[in-house]
């Protein structure tokens, strides 16, 4: 029975420590992330199967929807499915490896972008001048201290040397 118990609060504790998790902001960006890049992704496609393969196969006149039969098959008396299914597909690998770089390429130009953003923001931060630290009580009361001595003695009060200190 005390086992029973152990368990049951080791699993409470283990849905909190995962709720706790999975609401956290980057888990949630994450999530919008995978969203709009599986999106993205199809538009991506789109326009390699129905801009880019075209303009390729129509400037170099190579048919990228292609494929290679393979010499030890007998493709007599098949079907064309059965005969896409035997052959390498060059021409949809060619097209995924198109669709990869173009995301790679686009992902690059947003991630360049928004670190440039970011820097942005910290350099505005890091332009402004930190305050001088204030005196401590000892340092203010040591100076009127010795302001009155010099004028007990009729000395000019002694200038201060950088940074609050003085002679």
């Amino acid at each position: 029975m005390a086992d029973k118990k152990k368990a049951i609060e080791k699993s409470k504790g283990f849905m909190k420590e995962f709720k706790e998790f999975a609401l956290k902001g980057n888990v949630m960006d994450m999530a919008v992330g995978v969203l709009i890049g599986g999106a993205f992704s199809g538009i991506v496609t789109a326009l390699t199967g129905d801009f880019i393969n075209p303009l390729i196969a129509s400037i170099g006149g190579a048919e990228i929807a292609g494929e290679i039969r393979l010499p030890w098959v007998n493709y007599d008396g098949l079907d064309p499915e059965q005969i896409k299914a035997l052959s390498l597909d060059y021409g949809h690998f060619l097209t995924t490896v198109i669709n990869f770089l173009i995301m790679a390429l686009i992902i690059f130009l947003l991630m360049k972008g928004i670190n440039k953003l970011m820097s942005m923001g910290k350099k505005k931060e890091e332009e402004k001048p930190a305050k001088p630290p204030e005196p401590s009580k000892e340092e203010v009361l040591l100076t009127e201290i010795r302001d009155l001595l010099a004028a007990q003695n009729g000395a000019a009060p002694a200038k201060p040397q950088q940074g609050g200190k003085k002679k």
